[in-house]
């Protein structure tokens, strides 16, 4: 039976095209929430599910991080993908013949100059590949979409202008999770995230000496994120950092944050992306 990969927006959204490329043995399964992706995994009826987390333009997707620590999954993988919007519309039609340009919030924006230089009047939807469903079912020259090459693909549509971002290093993080834990085998070598959520003490400086650890002990922590109960209280932290589990560096430092911490979730070790390698290079 082939597995499933869960994942929110409709088929041919980015999030989708990341399921294809990273897990291309798995069925992509369109959820309408991450409320729901992260249900379908739970319950067995998706085998993964890959969550967008951070955008280089558009910044963190808060809804998972709200997610994270209720959601009983693990942490397995990470994958970076590169967004690169095209302009799509009605089989036939040309970029003279379009004057309503539909597309995600965010990706409208990320595609000004297109759109002033051929004077389109934006048109937010929920997503980049259900703006493509509608364009298609319209059936309308006047009327495009801004999403993805296979949305176009999926949806019978003709790619009138490929690459149509403003900006070229526009890329969207994912996390891959699953019911599962699955921690790599120790290698010095290669390089390994660990991701976990927890609470400090109320005391001064308790933020300050629970992160002592890492710098002491030589390792790097790549994310560190704060999250406000209704209080408007730091609730909780979301911290990422390259090391294994089984290294002694790591061992020493979550001793320490564990001395200062009220609780501490671990969500999982991955291998890092090879995106995040080069980057680091």
């Amino acid at each position: 039976m082939t597995k499933k990969i869960a994942f929110q927006g409709a088929k041919g959204a980015y999030s989708d095209l990341a399921c294809r490329e990273a897990c291309p043995d798995y069925e992509s399964l369109s959820c309408t929430s991450f409320d729901e992706a992260f249900a379908m995994t739970r319950s067995g009826q998706a085998d993964l599910a890959m969550i967008p987390v951070d955008n280089t333009l558009a910044g963190r997707v808060a809804d998972v991080h709200r997610l994270l620590p209720q959601g009983d999954l693990f942490v397995i993988g990470e994958h970076f993908q590169p967004i690169h919007h095209a302009l799509v519309g009605v089989r036939g039609a040309t970029i003279d013949d379009i004057t309503d340009v539909h597309s995600h919030v965010h990706a409208l924006p990320q595609c000004q100059k297109l759109i002033k230089k051929y004077n389109m009047t934006p048109h937010v939807q929920a997503d980049t590949a259900s703006a493509a469903r509608d364009v298609s079912a319209w059936g309308r020259k006047e009327c495009a979409a801004i999403s993805s090459t296979l949305a176009a693909e999926l949806y019978n549509l003709d790619v009138l202008k490929e690459n149509v971002e403003d900006a070229d290093h526009n890329t969207t993080r994912f996390l891959i999770l699953s019911r599962e834990k699955q921690t790599p085998v120790y290698d010095a070598q290669s390089k390994v995230i660990t991701s976990f959520i927890f609470n400090v003490r109320n005391i001064p400086s308790a933020l300050y000496k629970a992160m002592g650890g890492f710098a002491t002990n030589n390792i790097q922590m790549t994310k560190l994120e704060s999250y406000i109960d209704a209080q408007f209280n730091a609730a909780h932290f979301y911290a990422e950092v390259e090391a294994h589990p089984d290294e002694q560096g790591f061992i020493y430092a979550m001793d320490e944050l564990q001395f200062f911490a009220k609780k501490v979730l671990m969500l999982g070790s991955y291998q890092a992306h090879p995106f995040r390698v080069t980057a680091s290079a």
